[in-house]
């Protein structure tokens, strides 16, 4: 039984167009389909136009430095709970005029939520169910003469 062997069809032109056309074609796809979820996933902008945002960053950053707080971020995975303790310049306990906290994924929005704190014994206490990972707080709290803190933090979460 002999085996016949054929000779291998002529590449075209034709055939080399399709071939580039394909591979690049692939490249292309693979291309806007990953920057397609890249911007589908994004949260979006720090502030509607940087420009004039900071026109006000100094003022609002030497009031901030002003108030003299520090902010001791904390996250006990056992009882899922997240504390947030503000401190004056002396060490002592501050009671904030208002208080809102954004925590989520810093590269993703599905995650946000806003957690409800407690005042108890001088430390804001909110239940947050975080996975574990890398997560963004973005903490906004204003004085008693109305005077805004904030601050972003990024917490680390290992089960």
């Amino acid at each position: 039984m002999a085996i016949e062997l054929k000779a291998p069809r002529e590449v075209t032109g034709w055939h080399v167009l399709a071939i580039f056309v394909t591979f690049f074609g692939v490249i292309i796809a693979v291309n806007v389909g990953l920057a397609w979820q890249a911007i589908a996933t994004f949260p979006g902008l720090e502030v509607d136009n940087s420009y004039v945002a900071s026109q006000t960053f100094n003022a609002e950053m030497a009031a901030q430095k002003a108030l003299g707080w520090t902010l001791d971020p904390t996250y006990d995975a056992k009882t899922q709970r997240l504390q947030l303790a503000f401190a004056d310049t002396g060490g002592n306990p501050v009671t904030v005029g208002s208080l809102d906290v954004l925590v989520g994924r810093a590269t993703e929005a599905v995650d946000d939520t806003h957690p409800v704190f407690v005042l108890k014994d001088g430390i804001y206490v909110a239940p947050a169910n975080l996975a574990r990972g890398k997560w963004m707080m973005a903490v906004a709290a204003h004085a008693a003469d109305g005077t805004l803190f904030h601050q972003r933090i990024d917490l680390f979460v290992d089960r």
